[in-house]
């Protein structure tokens, strides 16, 4: 194909239409809301009751979590330090793509590392970017062991899982902070909407 018909395949922008012009339809500023935190802390919890109360209220909003990314477009990826990063960045492209449509996306993920945030949050731009830390102890976490990973995790059965035998880098500066350790899943949920509808609302 000549560079002439390539350069005919791309979209004219001036055609496209902008985002802020979805936003004022929507009546919402479009975010990404970057849950992160332990596994059974209650991130895909928080978020899927986030999602629902922003949407009974009119937002449109959408969630990207494990079930929906890595059964998916990321279901090619394992669990090595290297697809983990890779993972990350798939998720945040995508991310990246329901807000240029001015959706709230609302992303669930163990996101272990500050350098991974980071790299996202690069991606989606510093001013959409909001970082969640569903902040719970790793007792507690493992306590509650709802899918029976942590119980894997000590018998050998998963190797690198984050807590046990990988690091978890905690948020230095969160943009939102939730103690879920100490507050019921309704209080949470309080705190968290309080949050969030500050940044979203028009």
């Amino acid at each position: 194909m000549s560079e002439a018909n390539m350069k005919n395949i791309h979209p004219i922008t001036d055609s496209i239409i902008s985002r802020s012009e979805r936003e004022i339809r929507l009546g919402q500023h479009g975010k990404v809301l970057w849950f992160t935190g332990l596994s059974g802390s209650g991130k895909s919890t928080l978020a899927i009751a986030l999602e629902r109360q922003l949407f009974d209220q009119g937002y449109n909003v959408v969630v990207l979590d494990g079930d929906n990314i890595r059964t998916g477009i990321n279901n090619n990826l394992t669990f090595t330090p290297e697809d983990r990063v890779e993972n990350i960045r798939r998720i945040a492209e995508v991310a990246k793509l329901f807000l240029a449509n001015g959706i709230i996306c609302i992303v669930s993920f163990i996101s272990p590392t500050r350098e991974m945030r980071q790299s996202a949050e690069q991606i989606i731009g510093h001013e959409d970017f909001i970082e969640v830390f569903i902040d719970t102890p790793l007792e507690i976490c493992e306590a509650r062991d709802v899918k029976g990973l942590y119980k894997k995790a000590r018998a050998g059965e998963i190797p690198d899982f984050t807590g046990i035998h990988a690091p978890y880098e905690a948020p230095l500066k969160p943009e939102i902070h939730i103690l879920t350790g100490s507050m019921s899943v309704e209080a949470s949920l309080i705190q968290l909407y309080q949050q969030a509808i500050k940044r979203v609302q028009w």
